[in-house]
């Protein structure tokens, strides 16, 4: 199992970069009136995200955590992207289901009023998971 750990946090980089992909998919074929394709972009999306969730919990508890090589301004720079990533990610979770709460009762114009900020800053800690795993364990790895 040990071995496998080691790629972990490659493979929640991938996760978090699919995700994003699929959520901007999905906004785009909204905006363009393809339901069907939103709905497999958004499903899947959350799909990626709980594989996330699980690959990054597992990877923590069997790991612990990893300290930032970085010095300089990289350190505020890397900090403040941890900081707000790792706070948005707690609220995004609620957003999420309430979203697609909202969605699988057909309750579109609630979804459409809640997905706008879902949205944003789902995709927002997606690419800030991405932003954290490249200083973290590519630029300035230990």
């Amino acid at each position: 199992m040990n071995e496998y750990l080691s790629y972990l946090p490659h493979v929640n980089a991938c996760l978090n970069g699919t995700s994003a992909v699929l959520l901007f998919s999905g906004y785009l074929f909204i905006r363009s009136g393809n339901v069907a394709a939103h709905r497999a972009c958004q499903l899947s999306a959350l799909a990626v995200s709980i594989l996330f969730l699980a690959s990054y919990l597992t990877y923590h508890f069997n790991h612990g955590t990893t300290r930032f090589q970085g010095t300089g301004l990289a350190r505020p720079i890397y900090f403040t992207v941890l900081t707000s990533h790792t706070i948005l990610a707690m609220v995004i979770v609620p957003l999420v289901v309430l979203t697609f709460y909202r969605a699988f009762r057909q309750d579109f114009t609630r979804h459409r009023r809640i997905a706008r900020i879902t949205l944003p800053l789902w995709l927002y800690v997606s690419i800030t998971g991405v932003i954290v795993y490249l200083m973290l364990y590519q630029i300035y790895p230990s």
